[in-house]
C-alpha cells in the first residue's frame, strides 16, 4: 500500500513540475556535432558522414531551442526515404517523436512512438516518451477545462450580475 501511495505522489509531483526523462542538448554541444558533419562532408566515407549527420539530429531534436528541434525534424524528414536499415528507420521515427513532443505536437509525437513500440515493444526510451506524451495529453486536457470553467464562470457572474440590477 505505501508504495502506491509513494508512486501516486511521486506521479503527481511530475504532473506538477512537468519532468521528463527526455534529456536535454546544449547549444555547444550541437555546435560540436555541426563541426563533426562538415569535417565528414570533407572526406569520402559515407558511413562516417550518416553517422555524423544521426548525432547531429539527436542533438537538434533534444534542444531547448524551437529553432534547433525544426531543423532537426527537418533533416530527420528529409532524410527518412534514404533510410535502407529497419533499426535505422526506427531510431529516425523516435527521433522525430522526441521532436515533435518538444515542438508540442503531440499528436504527431505519440503516433510516431506507438509506430516504433510496434516494431519493439520492449523499448525502454520509447515507453519514457510515450508516458511523458501521455502526460502532457492530459496536462494539457485539465489547462483547458479549468480555462473554460473560468470562462462559463465569469459568463454566469456576468449574467447573474445584470439580472441583479433589474
Amino acid at each position: 500500500m505505501e508504495a502506491k501511495i509513494g508512486k501516486f505522489f511521486e506521479s503527481v509531483a511530475d504532473f506538477i513540475n512537468g519532468t521528463d526523462q527526455i534529456p536535454w542538448c546544449d547549444r555547444d554541444i550541437i555546435a560540436g556535432c555541426e563541426q563533426e558533419v562538415l569535417e565528414a562532408q570533407k572526406g569520402s566515407n559515407d558511413v562516417l558522414k550518416n553517422e555524423c549527420i544521426m548525432r547531429l539530429s539527436w542533438a537538434l531534436v533534444h534542444s531547448r531551442q524551437p529553432e534547433d528541434v525544426q531543423r532537426g525534424i527537418a533533416m530527420l524528414e528529409s532524410s527518412l526515404d534514404s533510410t535502407g536499415s529497419p533499426l535505422k528507420l526506427r531510431e529516425k521515427l523516435y527521433l522525430l517523436a522526441v521532436g515533435y513532443y518538444r515542438s508540442s505536437d503531440y499528436t504527431k509525437s505519440r503516433k510516431l512512438v506507438e509506430e516504433c513500440l510496434r516494431a519493439e515493444p520492449e523499448w525502454r526510451q520509447a515507453h519514457y516518451l510515450k508516458k511523458a506524451i501521455e502526460g502532457q495529453i492530459r496536462k494539457d486536457g485539465l489547462i483547458g477545462i479549468g480555462i473554460a470553467a473560468t470562462a462559463v464562470g465569469l459568463v454566469a457572474g456576468g449574467l447573474a450580475a445584470a439580472l441583479a440590477r433589474r
